[in-house]
């Protein structure tokens, strides 16, 4: 496992006992909910673009994440604005939120510029792949 798809775990750990604190302790549902879904979803997809078949795949479940990391960032601020957060709750996994946004955006740009240089196409790699 990657820097990133360990950073990643430890986030969705983190958002997941978010959503037990919110539910049980605050009785909040829908926002807690969106930010579970969200938040778990950016490791998902970066475990799926460690098994991506080419380049591509790879950058477009990358890029999926780095969304994902956006929209868990608004429902971390609107679980804060709302008072559902304390502020010392919020900043805690606001920033490594943030952090991952900053990584995978890192990563997205990389791999964009990377496959603008390439000479040879995708269709290299996927006659590399063993077809049953």
């Amino acid at each position: 496992m990657n820097f990133v798809a360990v950073k990643s775990m430890h986030f969705s750990v983190r958002m997941v006992r978010l959503y037990h604190f919110l539910t049980v302790n605050k009785k909040e549902y829908i926002l807690s909910k969106q930010a579970l879904r969200s938040g778990t979803s950016i490791g998902a997809n970066i475990t799926e673009a460690e098994n991506a078949f080419s380049k591509r795949e790879f950058l477009a479940k990358m890029y999926i994440a780095f969304k994902e990391s956006c929209e868990t960032i608004y429902w971390l601020q609107l679980l804060h604005n709302t008072g559902y957060l304390t502020d010392n709750e919020f900043l805690s996994i606001y920033n490594d939120c943030v952090e991952l946004r900053q990584l995978l955006s890192s990563i997205t740009k990389t791999t964009r510029e990377n496959l603008g240089k390439r000479t040879k196409t995708d269709l290299e790699e996927m006659e590399s792949i063993p077809h049953s």
